[in-house]
């Protein structure tokens, strides 16, 4: 008669066969890790008090900091500095010095070189222009967004409650309360794959001012992995366009500002964003 002898079950044993279990349990108990977004403000001019973090944009970032990392910083852009951001928001560029302050750095060729990498390479990017009078700098910042089929102009639309066709992607059927902003061009057969989100409905009229241009007022482009939107105005996401008591007098009530540009930022980061 055979006799069975039988290999003792000790407590490493346990553990270790016990391991892929407890391993499966503590990723489905820990949450998803955040995209980054980094709201760079290297272009904009020290002692510029538009678009502040702690100022006018505080609302946006604290409700977007649900959803992402959020970081701030004016340090130069560079595939350092953007190692782990997948959302790069560039707001109102700033084209001259304020007061006694140095002037504002613009658009390098090596900028546009690194930008281009991290575009290409996954990276989104959020660049928004604005109106007259606001210090904004256009003609360095175009050399970037060529890369991407797209460039602000110089021709503008007044302030405007835009209801979005249902259709429109990403941010369909919502309400945009759009505060004056100058208009972008998006050039045809770019690589890129450019078009415009957002044309102005000349059928919706301005609530103040005379202006109303045809074109894009939110254009979107794919350049290789990656995702660009670009804006022609900043001010819409700011604390008083979110809380209705608007902009310069004007208010646009009953918008989804908020819930647009958190779209948006999903879409650059290369997520589908679930509705709320």
């Amino acid at each position: 008669m055979t006799r069975r002898v039988s290999t003792p079950v000790t407590l490493p044993l346990i553990l270790f066969l016990l391991l892929p279990c407890a391993m499966d349990l503590a990723a489905a108990d820990s949450p998803a890790k955040k995209p980054v977004l980094l709201y760079s403000r290297y272009y904009n001019a020290v002692g510029e008090t538009r678009y502040l973090p702690d100022g006018t944009y505080k609302e946006i970032l604290t409700r977007l900091r649900d959803e992402f990392d959020v970081h701030v910083h004016r340090q130069p852009l560079n595939a350092q500095t953007l190692a782990g951001v997948n959302v790069l928001l560039i707001a109102n560029p700033s084209d001259k010095a304020v007061g006694t302050n140095p002037p504002p750095p613009h658009v390098t060729a090596a900028d546009i070189g690194a930008l281009t990498r991290y575009v290409e390479q996954g990276g989104g990017l959020i660049v928004m222009g604005n109106q007259e009078n606001h210090n904004l700098e256009i003609a360095d910042m175009n050399k970037l967004l060529l890369r991407f089929g797209l460039q602000f102009t110089n021709l503008y639309t007044d302030v405007k409650k835009l209801v979005l066709p249902r259709e429109t992607p990403v941010i369909g059927g919502l309400r945009w309360g759009y505060y004056t902003g100058n208009l972008v061009l998006v050039t045809p057969d770019h690589p890129a794959k450019p078009g415009p989100l957002v044309l102005n409905d000349l059928a919706q009229k301005p609530l103040n001012g005379p202006r109303d241009t045809p074109g894009a007022l939110l254009a979107v482009s794919e350049p290789g992995r990656g995702h660009v939107v670009v804006v022609t105005d900043a001010g819409w996401i700011s604390n008083d366009a979110l809380s209705d008591k608007g902009i310069a007098g004007v208010s646009v009530n009953g918008q989804d500002n908020a819930e647009i540009f958190r779209r948006l930022a999903h879409w650059a980061a290369g997520k589908t964003p679930a509705e709320k």
